[in-house]
């Protein structure tokens, strides 16, 4: 007998509420630290309206039950009940088969409410339960679901849910069905009946009817206690055999139910409160087995009620065991004959000698009476067998091809979870060429990535949203067998948010118009001599005899850079296949039948592989003649060729050697105009082959000789290559160090190469110069901003080249200032004072001959300031690092500058005592107090010379003749800016009106440019 499994699902279904009670989930956790609620539910209509009382007796009786056992064990915890009832009175059809957003509804409501608690016992109807437990259609479920019913196979293995009461409960009444077989003429072999139901349905089944005696009946009637207890045994039941539960149920408390239905209904209701508490007080004795049960779907709870024994199984399904009960015909009692274990799926005989009405103490035969067939009957039935097995056989092929065939139409994309682009800056080419802007576009170009392990490449489908047509799906598929030595495998489809891609095989080395290309990692001479040039050709036409010969017939787009080498020097042929999403164009390679009139073929095919030959054996441009360039006009002569020939690329057969002509002639058979006379790639590697075969005397040399030979002068020129690429590097490092040295000091670019870091250090004595542009916003207020740079540009890179010829250090330049130091980061003694006084004598003598191109004629003013004294240095960030300098000395240094006086050098004190204590004879004039911002009143000096140098310096403006030079100074650049205006004729002219227009619209305010910016004083000569 096969195991009928009823299932009785435990509560937690199994996983959920047990890893719940576990204390591993965050509503368990407020559940553990607060009462224990149980939100009862249940079913209240006019037809049930009694059930809602004796529910709530129950649901408390199991309560105090549960609080007794508690005490008992010395366990202090309570449960608590909430109960929440439903009505459908007002639906058209009342009842369970309304209930279907109920509950639902209910479990919306307690969450709403913060009072979900730690379980839900109820509902009974299936529609209302498989609406709350399905994972596709049900709400997120955190507490478990006990249902006293929920019969429906929708529920069964259900996460979360748990039924107390096994199916075929409710009565099947099958009358009307079984009452045509039961009472037929004698001639049926029906024996055996199955019926579920009473044992009122059965009587009433076979009222008025005397029963055959060798049909047997049996009835499933689970929850009838009377034949346990013979009390009311009916003779009509001879013929039946009986499955029901053990007697292990006491319903003595609920004997008032008028009906036993109402009392499972309520025993459910109890036993669902002690299972919960049970699980909660193994909880609370610390059992860790419930936690691994729940992690592990093992079985292990086990506890007992009204309802009888509850063993939950691996889903959290109650075993059970069913007894089989027949009619005694010595006591005319129900006994039982053996009871079946659903745990074990064991039958086991309870007794070996009943009494049964039936001949013997067994059951009748299941086996009919041995029929005589005669010949013609057993031909009949050969023949109907024949047809029988032949139909059966042509359906499994009929099935497989249609199998096959709904298999070629799906498709799916490789999730862009598993794929993992690769950084940008690796390299994609091996390559010994030194082209940076070549090997950029190359790898720019490509998408890399990781895929199961290996390096993929990406390339975008841009025909398609990534939702493909039957035709498309079955030509991925097509190409998804596709495994080759020469062709790339196609590993699927990703779909990202910026587009479709195809996965495919990476081959390090790239195209083979790459390769080709490259004449310094692969020579004519060495590497790429005309053996090895024959191999690449072969390799390509075995490709394309292998895919000729599959499921996808034909390319249709091949040329050189659809052939890629990998790093073992193999050519792989790649972007075949799906010619519904990459469209054929049309280019050097098509064949000139398809330029005509659109379209793919394998005669096509052997055209675009001779010109990919013709590019392997002369290695030039694609379709390469000296008479014409023009890519267009090349397309235009091979689609309207002349009527005497046809055009193609230029490849002389009389220069050619001996072992050349006949792979000339072969490239030129395959582009023949007529595609007809061209060659199957099955016939073009056999003439590969005869032609490798022919190029050395094999007798006299072997492979291996010839394969030692290539190594040998790749070797060679290799070597070669690494002398000059060493070279190119050193120049390049030489050339970097340089301008790292231009940027920033040589000590701090050594400590940085070295260490990584510089250590910022303070140094006692140092001597800072200032110096900026004096009228710089009025001279940028009538330049143009290219003008403004080529003018700092001019001023800037005189000052620079002064500044070789001292021991000084450029600390930056901000707009107009211009910063220097001496003294760090390589101390000089004293020296520091001296080297950056005659650096500022230089500098003034400059500008005494400067003028600036765009402005003649207009001198250039410049204010410096000069000081000495502690300071701390160091290189600040990472990006873009510069070496900074920090203290008072270089705040005082710019002061010193900004109080200064056009064409002046302003030194300090300090300085002055420090040049004094050298054998340099300064020439300094003393200026007097000068207030400085943030220092007070200090004592400086104008600096005016070297005894015994002669300076051209140019002469600094007065207190008599400021006024007088500024005016000069406006009209300088009046004149100035209308000369250039002169000069621009024929150029685009500046927006901003002449200064003479200017100064008539502004008559009346006496209008002067602000060329000079001299501090304004009361009386200049105070400070002269």
């Amino acid at each position: 007998m096969a195991r009928a499994h009823w299932h009785c699902c435990w509560l937690f279904a199994f996983p959920p509420l047990v890893a719940a009670l576990a204390v591993h989930d965050l509503l368990m956790n407020d559940c553990l630290r607060s009462e224990f609620i149980l939100n009862v539910v249940s079913l209240e209509d006019e037809p049930s309206q009694g059930s809602r009382i004796y529910v709530k007796k129950a649901v408390q009786r199991a309560i105090e039950k549960d609080r007794e056992l508690n005490a008992a064990e010395g366990i202090n915890f309570t449960l608590t009940a909430n109960y929440r009832w439903f009505n459908t009175t007002l639906y058209r059809n009342r009842g369970c088969g309304s209930s279907v957003c109920e509950g639902v509804g209910i479990l919306k409501q307690l969450n709403k409410e913060n009072q979900l608690g730690c379980a839900m016992l109820g509902p009974s109807c299936t529609y209302a339960t498989f609406q709350m437990v399905d994972v596709d259609v049900g709400p997120i479920l955190t507490i478990p679901i006990i249902s006293p019913g929920s019969f429906g196979l929708s529920c069964d293995y259900q996460v979360n849910l748990t039924r107390l009461l096994p199916p075929a409960h409710n009565p099947v009444h099958l009358a009307p069905s079984l009452h045509g077989s039961v009472y037929s003429s004698g001639t049926h072999h029906l024996l055996l009946f199955i019926l579920c139901g009473s044992q009122e349905d059965f009587v009433n089944l076979t009222a008025g009817v005397v029963l055959k005696k060798e049909v047997v009946f049996i009835l499933i009637d689970l929850y009838n206690q009377t034949y346990h207890h013979n009390t009311s045994v009916n003779e009509t039941m001879k013929n039946v055999l009986v499955l029901t539960l053990p007697n292990l149920r006491n319903y003595s408390y609920y004997s008032n139910f008028p009906t036993a239905e109402e009392v499972n209904h309520i025993i459910a209701y109890h036993d669902g409160v002690l299972l919960f508490g049970h699980v909660v007080r193994e909880m609370a004795r610390g059992a860790h087995w419930i936690r691994e049960a729940a992690l592990r779907h093992l079985p292990g709870i086990v506890c007992s009620g009204m309802g009888g024994h509850y063993v939950l199984d691996e889903y959290g399904d109650r075993d059970l065991n069913l007894s089989v009960m027949y009619w005694s015909t010595n006591n005319s009692q129900y006994k039982v004959v053996f009871e079946f274990d659903t745990a074990t799926n064991v039958t086991k005989v309870v007794n070996l000698n009943p009494c049964f009405l039936w001949t013997g103490t067994g059951l009748p035969s299941d086996i009919p009476k041995q029929l005589i067939l005669k010949d013609q009957d057993i031909i009949v039935i050969i023949l109907a067998l024949s047809v029988l097995v032949v139909t059966a056989i042509a359906l499994i092929f009929y099935r497989q091809n249609i199998k096959e065939r709904q298999i070629q139409k799906r498709w799916s994309h490789i999730h862009p979870s598993l794929i993992f682009p690769l950084n940008g800056k690796e390299r994609g080419l091996i390559s010994l060429k030194i082209d940076e802007d070549h090997r950029k576009d190359s790898t720019d170009r490509i998408r890399r990535a990781r895929y199961d392990k290996k390096t993929v490449i990406l390339k975008e489908l841009y025909h398609t949203d990534g939702y493909f047509s039957e035709m498309q799906r079955i030509e991925l598929n097509a190409l998804l067998r596709i495994d080759y030595y020469n062709l790339t495998k196609f590993y699927g489809t990703v779909k990202f948010e910026h587009g479709v891609f195809g996965v495919f095989e990476f081959c390090e080395r790239g195209s083979l118009t790459y390769v080709l290309k490259d004449k310094i990692s692969y020579p004519d001479e060495t590497f790429m001599d005309f053996e090895f040039k024959i191999s690449v050709m072969n390799d390509i036409a075995k490709g394309m005899s292998y895919l000729h010969s599959s499921n996808i017939s034909v390319h249709g787009r091949l040329k050189s850079t659809n052939c890629v080498v990998d790093n073992r020097m193999v050519v792989k042929i790649t972007d075949f296949g799906c010619n519904t999403i990459l469209v054929p164009g049309k280019d050097l390679w098509t064949a000139p039948e398809h330029l005509r009139k659109r379209g793919i073929s394998q005669k096509g095919d052997v055209y675009s592989y001779g010109i990919i030959g013709h590019e392997i054996v002369l290695r030039k441009a694609p379709f390469y003649t000296e008479a014409c360039s023009d890519t267009a006009e090349k397309l235009y002569k091979v689609e309207y060729p002349p009527s005497t020939s046809f055009f193609r690329p230029d490849l002389n057969m009389e220069t050619a050697g001996e072992k050349e002509q006949e792979l000339y002639g072969l490239i030129r058979s395959c582009w023949d105009e007529d595609p007809e006379r061209r060659p199957d790639f099955k016939k073009i590697e056999s003439s590969l082959g005869k032609i490798i075969s022919n190029l050395h005397d094999h007798a006299n040399k072997s492979y291996m000789d010839n394969l030692i030979r290539r190594l040998q002068m790749y070797s060679r020129n290799l070597e070669h290559l690494v002398e000059e690429r060493t070279a190119l590097y050193k120049a390049e490092r030489d050339r970097a160090n340089r301008l790292n040295f231009m940027l920033l000091p040589a000590p701090v670019v050594r400590s940085l190469k070295e260490t990584g870091q510089v250590e910022p250090e303070l140094f006692e004595e140092v001597t800072i110069y200032f110096s900026d542009i004096v009228g710089f916003t009025t001279l940028c207020r009538y330049s143009t901003p290219m003008e403004v740079v080529d003018m700092l540009n001019d001023i800037y890179g005189n000052f620079d080249r002064i500044l070789d010829h001292h021991d000084v250090y450029k600390v930056e330049t901000i707009g107009d200032a211009y910063m220097v130091a001496s003294g760090l980061p390589r101390r000089n003694g004293n020296r520091h004072a001296v080297d950056i006084c005659c650096m500022a004598l230089d500098i003034l003598a400059f500008l005494n001959s400067f003028q600036l191109r765009h402005l003649p004629g207009l001198p250039v003013w410049i204010r410096i300031g000069v000081h000495s004294g502690p300071c701390a240095a160091g290189v600040v960030g990472v990006k873009m690092p510069r070496y900074c300098l920090f203290g008072d000395t270089v705040n005082t240094a710019s002061r010193m500058e900004s109080t200064g006086f056009p064409l002046r050098i302003h030194v300090s004190q300090p300085t002055v005592n420090i040049l004094q204590r050298t054998d340099c004879k300064f020439e300094y004039e003393r200026r007097g107090e000068t207030y400085l911002k943030g220092k007070g009143t200090e004592m400086t000096y104008w600096l005016t010379g070297i005894t015994k140098h002669e300076y051209n310096l140019p002469t600094p403006p007065t207190a008599e003749n400021f006024q007088q030079l500024q005016e000069d100074l406006a009209d300088m650049i009046v004149s100035s800016l209308e000369k250039r205006a002169l000069g621009a004729v024929g150029t685009k002219k500046r927006k901003m009106p002449s200064i003479r227009q200017r100064k008539k619209d502004d008559s009346q305010v006496n209008y002067q440019p602000e060329y000079l910016h001299l501090p304004t004083l009361n009386d200049l000569s105070t400070h002269l």
